[in-house]
């Protein structure tokens, strides 16, 4: 009896712990299925979670961010205040919003700043230049570019700038690939046309990165690092990227040394445009009519320091040079998959100019008639920016805590965060057929172009801050358009689905690789 006792209790003590180990493991289980039912968004909008706020959400939606953005919008009723771990700065109020927009930008605009957290972010790079200063400094800037932008000159100078650059830079490679039948990223081409007449146009130097035997040109590369370290800093804890910073590894190493590139070719351009002026005495009228100069004569002796140059040429160089080339790119994406749009755009043109036409005549000489003949194109134009606007967020920073019309309490501490790119694709702003690239939304029925108010369309941004560069750009991206490819090639993706990266300016993922034909 002792050995059958000795074989039963081992077996009775097993089966008592394995028992009270099943009671355990439900409890807990339990237990955690009640803390998720507590804590969890029954409109299917991220949790935020003590301690750890929302990140499992950002986590699970990093490699799609722009995706999980508009599901967000359209969930939240366009607005939604994301909120980081307890212990991280990340305290976001993301919004599409058009009221909240007009709100912002417009009616109290002096009560929302870009703000210390955007400096931080982008004060190495961007300096003190427009896109990131508020008060007296911004207002100073905005005051001097607009004199340049509206100076009489200005106009027909941008579209000789841009005729050169097409007739002697995108010309000949468009010609070469296709005798060539070469598989080319026209994303990049369209990036070194840009990067070509803004240097041009805001410092006299063209440095002819868009040339058949496509050069190497580092700023390429430097300001894509420069817009992903920006991004990343938005993204995670002040303190991680800082560290990163210090220990000069990974996002940051490259963000620092994209910086430094983008230093020394402005720097460069800076002396090169002193050495020209050295012991000359000569008016406005008779020197190079571009920014860096205009900035240099100016009677203000603060806008003639280096750094002052340096901070503002940047900004307007980094503003014009990536933002038409991206809006290019995606343009002629939509064009692909929607030939439809092509043909009533190259009707449009038919209807305007004959064969007979001398097209380099009719750009230098009279290109504001031309422009305002092509009113199907301009649509085509604002429904590429509607649905892939080139800079996708614009923050703000409250002065003081406030309340928007959405009804969100925001402080100063609360980055608010517009999203274009999302506010493009939402049914309640722009109907049930927002995510068709539909031209037609634009055109009234008299065949004119129809203005959306600037809070509903936001891409240039809106109030005090709107985009002065707005008319550069379609003046630019009309005479690429009109003048060039649409008359004389066509234009092939090799792959007919693209998506936009998450950075500040909302550039292809993997760029865009076409094929090019002679019409």
């Amino acid at each position: 009896m002792k050995h059958i006792h000795i074989q039963i209790k081992p077996y009775i003590y097993f089966h008592q712990s394995s028992y009270t180990m099943v009671i355990i493991i439900t409890v807990l289980i339990s237990i955690i299925v009640l803390f998720c039912h507590l804590f969890r968004n029954k409109k299917g909008l991220p949790t935020n979670w003590p301690l750890i706020g929302m990140l499992p959400t950002l986590l699970k939606n990093v490699y799609r961010i722009n995706e999980a953005i508009i599901e967000l919008m359209e969930r939240s009723e366009l607005t939604f205040h994301f909120k980081g771990p307890w212990f991280s700065n990340v305290n976001i109020l993301v919004s599409v919003d058009p009221t909240n927009i007009n709100h912002v930008l417009s009616k109290h605009f002096e009560d929302y700043v870009k703000g210390p957290k955007l400096y931080e972010i982008l004060g190495e790079p961007l300096g003190d230049g427009i896109l990131v200063t508020d008060s007296t400094v911004w207002l100073h800037h905005r005051n001097v570019a607009h004199s340049f932008f509206s100076h009489p000159k200005f106009h027909q100078y941008l579209v000789d700038v841009t005729w050169k650059k097409v007739k002697n830079g995108l010309i000949p490679v468009f010609d070469h690939v296709s005798e060539q039948n070469i598989e080319i990223d026209l994303q990049e081409l369209f990036l070194r046309f840009g990067y070509d007449t803004m240097c041009t146009i805001m410092m006299d130097h063209d440095p002819t990165s868009l040339s058949v035997d496509s050069p190497d040109f580092p700023l390429l590369k430097a300001v894509a690092d420069l817009e992903h370290g920006a991004i990343m800093r938005h993204a995670v804890p002040t303190w991680i990227w800082k560290l990163q910073r210090w220990l000069n590894v990974g996002y940051e190493k490259k963000f620092r040394q994209g910086w430094k590139i983008l230093d020394n070719f402005i720097y460069n351009c800076i002396d090169r445009k002193r050495e020209t002026k050295v012991n000359k005495d000569q008016d406005f009228d008779e020197v190079s009519f571009d920014l860096l100069t205009f900035f240099m004569d100016n009677e203000d002796k603060n806008t003639n320091d280096d750094k002052f140059l340096r901070d503002t040429i940047t900004n307007f160089f980094l503003a014009g040079g990536e933002t038409t080339s991206t809006a290019l790119s995606w343009f002629f994406y939509l064009l692909s998959n929607n030939p439809r749009v092509f043909h009533k755009i190259k009707e449009e043109l038919n209807s305007i100019m004959t064969l007979n036409d001398d097209i380099e005549d009719k750009i230098l000489r009279n290109f504001k008639e031309l422009s305002n003949k092509l009113v199907y194109l301009h649509a085509a134009l604002c429904e590429t920016l509607r649905l892939y606007p080139s800079v996708q967020f614009n923050p703000k920073t409250p002065v003081e805590p406030q309340i928007l019309p959405s009804g969100h309490r925001v402080n100063p501490n609360t980055e608010i965060l517009f999203d274009m790119h999302a506010m493009g694709r939402m049914k309640s702003i722009w109907g049930d057929d927002c995510n068709e690239f539909k031209p037609e939304r634009w055109i009234l029925e008299g065949g004119m172009i129809k203005h959306e108010p600037s809070y509903k369309f936001s891409v240039f941004s809106a109030g005090p801050r709107s985009c002065i560069g707005k008319q550069m750009a379609f003046t630019q991206m009309k005479i690429i358009v009109a003048a060039v490819i649409i008359q004389n090639y066509h234009i092939k993706a090799v792959e007919k689905y693209h998506v936009p990266t998450a950075s500040m300016v909302l550039r292809m993922k993997n760029g865009f690789k076409v094929k090019i034909f002679r019409s």
